[in-house]
């Protein structure tokens, strides 16, 4: 069987799926494979299941909080297998929606594991959705390389006996101990969720301080928050085997300590999925990392074949995936200028309890660049003086000194991914400070201390000289 198409996707991630969608819209004859998952990383692995689990974590803590609100709640016990199976319920349906919206906009579908035999032509074999299939050859004028990425597991003694986040979201049971290595979003977010269903957790991580690439307030604001959560931390530290005993797994850090634990869960970063794709039978050229490299319009060295999302290691965020595959889709298909987005200004957060959220550039960043006006405000919320937790609010901005532009904005507090979508906004149409001084807050919210905060923190002059 062979087809041709005039675009050809390889990867139905969310950037992926977004490309074809688009194209398909615009006239174009599209096709799409994927091997293992409708929707990719994010839909089923990623940042959904995710988000579900930080938030069957934190009933616990409501129920704590209730009384300090008049109630009598009590404590029940937490059904890992029920909530395990809800997220599967939910992870298939959206599955189908993806399906859906590919099949009502014309897409033709693959499925099975996608190799490139020339720059035109793309074989797609046997997959996990597809393991008895027949080869079938597709040429396209123009093909996609939207593959994203994979759990990156270290070369150590006992690896076989740890897991990735991919495991981590269908463990048959929770284990009542748990050794995270990795302190980015993944690794953080887990050991807030593992906390929160009531496992002990141990924290290991390489730097002084979690989330590296974060601002330094930040950094420091989630630092306590994860002793407050209970979480063992290890800083400064690496794993160097890991042995099977009688009751679980022992993990030997550096210093020689040892962590007994029931589950070993690394989390030590993603690298770009390549591996069986055929590049080398094209002019594709990788950069670090086995990164595809583009250029600003997205096409690899070789003309005609475009890569986005995950597999390029640039932004590395769904939203981002999104974006470039909606802009490229109107690039090449579309009449007039495509959709321009501001990826420079793409917030992020991580879904720890509590969260943080930030846009922009970091106060380091910001200083590099010229002298910058700092705004902190540190403050218990309202629910919290009721609940009697000790967790407090941090709000920052970040201000460009001469033009007094807001270029940063960052928040950890309950709510902050809710509150930073729209600051990103203000961010991205660089308001200044004065915009948000004449702003009116809405009360009684914590978000309007984004707009009251008045005084000038600090003035950091500029680090960088030329």
């Amino acid at each position: 069987m062979s087809a041709e198409f005039d675009l050809f996707v390889i990867g139905a991630g969310s950037g992926g799926v977004r490309c074809a969608r688009i194209a398909a819209s615009l006239g174009a004859r599209v096709g799409i494979v994927e091997a293992r998952h409708w929707g990719g990383t994010c839909v089923n692995l990623g940042c959904v299941p995710k988000k579900m689990l930080v938030q069957a974590s934190e009933y616990r803590d409501l129920v704590d909080d209730s009384h300090g609100f008049g109630w009598d709640t009590l404590h029940g016990q937490h059904d890992w297998a029920a909530l395990i199976a809800a997220k599967d319920k939910e992870i298939s349906r959206l599955n189908g929606i993806y399906v859906t919206m590919l099949e009502k906009a014309g897409v033709t579908l693959f499925t099975g594991f996608a190799r490139l035999e020339d720059a035109r032509t793309v074989v797609i074999g046997p997959g996990e959705l597809a393991p008895d299939a027949s080869d079938v050859r597709v040429t396209a004028r123009r093909i996609v390389i939207a593959t994203g990425s994979a759990p990156v597991m270290p070369v150590i003694e006992g690896i076989e006996h740890a897991i990735s986040s991919d495991a981590a979201f269908h463990l048959p049971q929770r284990p009542d101990r748990v050794c995270i290595v990795g302190s980015g979003y993944i690794g953080v977010e887990f050991a807030g969720i593992f906390a929160g269903l009531g496992s002990t957790v141990d924290l290991v991580y390489r730097q002084p301080k979690p989330l590296r690439g974060f601002d330094e307030d930040v950094r420091d604001m989630l630092d306590e928050a994860i002793a407050a959560r209970g979480i063992t931390r290890h800083a400064g530290r690496t794993p160097r085997r890991i042995d099977p005993d009688v009751r679980g797994y022992r993990v030997t850090l550096d210093d020689g300590s040892v962590i007994e634990t029931d589950c070993v869960f690394f989390a030590t970063g993603r690298a770009p999925k390549i591996a069986g794709l055929g590049l080398e039978r094209t002019a594709v050229v990788l950069g670090p990392h086995g990164r595809i490299e583009v250029d600003a319009e997205l096409q690899t060295a070789e003309p005609g074949i475009y890569a986005i999302g995950d597999v390029t290691d640039q932004y590395n965020l769904t939203p981002t995936a999104i974006a470039e595959g909606h802009h490229l889709a109107e690039a090449l298909f579309g009449e007039g200028h495509p959709r321009e987005w501001s990826l420079a200004t793409t917030p992020k957060a991580v879904f720890f309890t509590p969260p943080a959220a930030s846009v922009g550039l970091t106060e380091a960043e910001a200083a590099e660049r010229g002298d910058v006006d700092v705004f902190v405000a540190r403050f218990r919320p309202m629910r919290h003086t009721m609940s009697g937790r000790e967790r407090r609010t941090l709000m920052k901005l970040v201000v460009d000194h001469e033009s007094q532009i807001v270029v940063g904005a960052h928040i950890v507090g309950d709510d902050a991914p809710e509150m930073l979508q729209g600051i990103a906004i203000a961010v991205t149409a660089r308001l200044t400070k004065r915009d948000f001084d004449r702003t009116v807050g809405l009360h009684p919210t914590s978000a309007e201390e984004l707009v009251t905060m008045r005084s000038v923190t600090r003035t950091v002059a500029r680090t960088h000289k030329d």
